[in-house]
């Protein structure tokens, strides 16, 4: 782990053209079974729900399982993310676009996952972002996100897939403070795994949590 402190990199940058040059070795280390908590909206859900996959990649498993059940739009920074997931999952709506820019309409969606890509964001643009996804959300919408347990300083590792990649995250306590200020009341919490297909000895976990937005 290095500190990722350096003014002149553009860490968002590092992201996006890691996942660009690491596609295909991540796309084949990625469980092909969706998480079960899925299910936490597949149940809720209408099957004329829309559903937004923030950091989506190239779609497997997460908005292919989504698909299967609902109108999908996809969005990452990585345009060869994006292409794989356009052959992936033909039925949904990929967009190329740095997810802490990107805006919709108001009340678009039904619902928003978020698996495993918000601690690619600076933390300082955390917030901000939690609040457009309220903004984006229907009445009583839902979002579903992985975010991390401990507060981390902004970091890089060099062993991501073969290229460096960039972290940066608040505590779980911090997330929980920050979805309550914006609008959201949290519905269920658990813990998931890394999401690879290898069984890993670090017991790498990731609180998930399940939160609906209220409305103030």
């Amino acid at each position: 782990m290095k500190p990722a402190n350096d003014p002149a990199i553009d860490y968002q940058k590092v992201v996006q053209e890691g996942y660009d040059q690491c596609a295909a070795a991540y796309e084949q280390a990625r469980r092909n079974k969706a998480h079960p908590e899925l299910t936490l909206l597949i149940d809720r859900l209408p099957t004329s729900a829309t559903v937004l996959d923030l950091g989506c990649g190239a779609g497997v498993p997460i908005a292919r399982t989504l698909a299967q059940h609902f109108a999908i739009t996809g969005v990452d920074s990585s345009g060869e993310q994006i292409r794989r997931a356009h052959i992936n999952v033909p039925s949904g709506t990929f967009l190329c676009d740095d997810i802490s820019e990107i805006d919709f309409p108001s009340a678009s969606f039904d619902a928003v996952v978020a698996f495993y890509s918000i601690f690619h964001l600076p933390r300082e643009k955390h917030l901000a972002l939690f609040q457009r996804i309220h903004t984006w959300l229907k009445s009583d919408g839902y979002l579903l996100a992985t975010v991390t347990k401990t507060r981390e300083d902004a970091y890089t590792k060099d062993d991501f897939f073969g290229v460096t990649m960039y972290w940066s995250n608040y505590s779980l306590t911090e997330y929980q403070k920050m979805l309550q200020q914006v609008g959201f009341q949290l519905i269920d919490m658990t813990t998931i795994g890394h999401g690879y297909i290898d069984t890993r000895p670090d017991g790498e976990v990731h609180p998930l949590v399940f939160a609906q937005k209220t409305m103030f």
